[in-house]
């Protein structure tokens, strides 16, 4: 009997050139009413990378990996790209997958979170391209969406042993001065409240509690410490000034404990983000850093997890947890 079963590969998308800015944010934005003059404001970020985002060429990196891995275990199980926002579209890649004679898909989304941006809209990804699959006269594949991962061991893992590399990399006088600290993108409060009734199943309760986890794992671990000092900082918010997100904002946070008197050295863990997009190449390598400097405080950052060998690992163990004949890191 044939296979007909593929793994999607699904992000949010990016820009790839200065034209494609606006009308990528115009689908990141579609339905709140944004005028083009702001948009534009919002796109300062892409404008000054001269358009690209980095997310594409890493979402590729990560899918080479992972294809590559495939074929060494010896599976046939082809890998499509989709996309929410830009090329490829999810919309796109589903007709493609329905015209090769796929049936059944398992969907890797490359947010590693629960809450609604985080999974809820990437279901809602699935349910549009299957019915414009449909509109365009195509049999969709069934399709599942692999649960949320930010507690998979190898994930974790991986976090740990590249904060580890950072820390060996810096200068040896200020290893051990080094305060870690971990950064996530922030939300509005109502939408993490609304998330779960349960605060350590919410998105920041996720968050936390990987971050807890891969200090633990790492050589910043403190032998009896109960795990629940961890400095935890967010990024990226965005909305009306008014609208309440989670905090403290790194920046502003680094402002503060400066002006407290801590002028340690900062090492960064990225925990919320897989690759290094926009959000991390500008909110971090860019503005926490210029604000670093302003500050006179050394500042590093541990790297993502989407190139180590750990995260194609997990993904085809996410996909064995669907799929028991897929070989998974215990086969």
């Amino acid at each position: 009997m044939v296979d007909n079963r593929a793994l999607l590969f699904l992000s949010f998308g990016g820009p790839d050139r200065e034209e494609d800015v606006i009308p990528f944010l115009q689908n990141v934005t579609n339905g709140r009413g944004i005028p083009p003059e702001r948009l534009a404001e919002v796109g300062k970020h892409y404008f000054t990378m001269g358009g690209k985002s980095p997310i594409n060429g890493q979402n590729l990196h990560m899918i080479d990996d992972l294809r590559a891995l495939i074929a060494e275990r010896g599976v046939d199980l082809p890998v499509y790209f989709g996309n929410r926002n830009w090329h490829p579209f999810i919309e796109d890649a589903v007709q493609q997958m329905a015209r090769d004679g796929i049936t059944d898909v398992v969907v890797f989304a490359t947010s590693a979170w629960g809450g609604y941006s985080g999974h809820t809209q990437y279901l809602e990804d699935i349910d549009r391209a299957t019915q414009a699959c449909r509109d365009a006269g195509l049999t969709p594949p069934t399709m599942t969406k692999i649960p949320p991962f930010h507690d998979h061991p190898l994930l974790l893992s991986a976090f740990a042993r590249l904060l580890d590399e950072a820390r060996a990399a810096m200068p040896a006088d200020e290893q051990d001065a080094a305060r870690l600290i971990f950064c996530a993108h922030s939300i509005p409060v109502s939408a993490d409240e609304t998330s779960s009734a349960d605060s350590t199943h919410r998105y920041s309760g996720q968050v936390l509690t990987a971050s807890r986890e891969i200090r633990e794992l790492s050589s910043f671990a403190v032998d009896g410490a109960d795990g629940t000092d961890v400095e935890q900082v967010w990024q990226s918010r965005s909305g009306p000034p008014h609208i309440p997100w989670l905090e403290p904002d790194i920046c502003d946070y680094l402002r503060a404990t400066v002006t407290a008197g801590d002028r340690r050295p900062v090492l960064l863990c990225p925990v919320g983000f897989v690759s290094d997009h926009m959000e991390v190449v500008w909110d971090l390598d860019t503005e926490a850093k210029e604000t670093a400097e302003e500050l006179g405080i050394p500042l590093y950052r541990s790297a993502t997890p989407g190139f180590a060998p750990e995260f194609p690992r997990m993904i085809l163990d996410l996909v064995h947890r669907q799929w028991e004949d897929i070989p998974g890191e215990d086969a």
